[in-house]
């Protein structure tokens, strides 16, 4: 089997928390909505929101909050009070300065594979966001690539395989999204080891490919040496 010598990465809820925020702030917005729609049905409606406007705006902080004041707007016929609006803005800002934590045993796993494989960081979302957690985790200096993309499909994973690895087969994708991390990256011909996160977007499921020769699921990023030593062993 070919050697691995490139581990690309995910950074939002692969290498520090991000889900959770998105979460408390959806719970802000349902609280700040409580008189005009039932929970569940508002939730609903955010993530058709967020999800419709993909295409648009794109994943991260900015495109929610402009999905939240969609959101608003259509569930009160467009008599949202400028209150809500001006707190459902005040949310989204609160998003872009939530601090950087990063998840159990990411430090000594970055170090250990560093040692031996090239490491590059692919995530999605607002770019000054990006960089600013990337910035704010104290992560940069592993890695010897940083690509920061407005979506993650398969093509986006073979030009960054192109550019920054000796080609696919001898590179894995790191992490915690089957619908971006992994499914993809395998298309494009790498390996993937999927670590799954306690909180996970809808968006971002789907099944997983038990199957494959080139796939992986570990617990936990502490694994991971173990597991790439494993996927490239005869």
């Amino acid at each position: 089997m070919a050697a691995i010598t490139t581990i690309a990465f995910d950074a939002d809820d692969t290498l520090w928390q991000s889900e959770q925020y998105f979460r408390l702030t959806q719970q802000r917005f349902a609280a700040l909505l409580a008189d005009h729609a039932d929970p569940a049905d508002l939730d609903n409606r955010l993530i058709a929101s967020v999800s419709r406007n993909l295409q648009h705006y794109g994943f991260g902080a900015k495109g929610f909050t402009l999905s939240m004041l969609e959101t608003a707007l259509d569930i009160t016929d467009h008599r949202v009070p400028g209150r809500v609006i001006a707190e459902i803005l005040a949310a989204g800002r609160e998003l872009l300065s939530f601090p950087v934590e990063t998840l159990p045993h990411v430090d000594a796993a970055l170090a250990a594979v560093q040692a031996t494989h090239r490491l590059i960081l692919v995530t999605k979302g607002d770019l000054l966001d990006q960089e600013r957690k990337l910035a704010a985790s104290g992560l940069a200096e592993y890695f010897s690539a940083i690509e920061i993309v407005s979506d993650k499909n398969q093509a986006t994973y073979a030009r960054i395989f192109a550019r920054h690895t000796d080609g696919p087969e001898h590179t894995v994708m790191v992490g915690n999204s089957l619908r971006s991390d992994i499914l993809p990256a395998l298309a494009a011909g790498s390996h993937a080891i999927y670590i799954p996160h306690d909180l996970t977007w809808s968006h971002e499921r789907a099944d997983e490919p038990l199957a494959h020769p080139r796939y992986a699921r570990i617990a936990h990023i502490g694994a991971l040496a173990e597991t790439v030593a494993h996927l490239q062993s005869p």
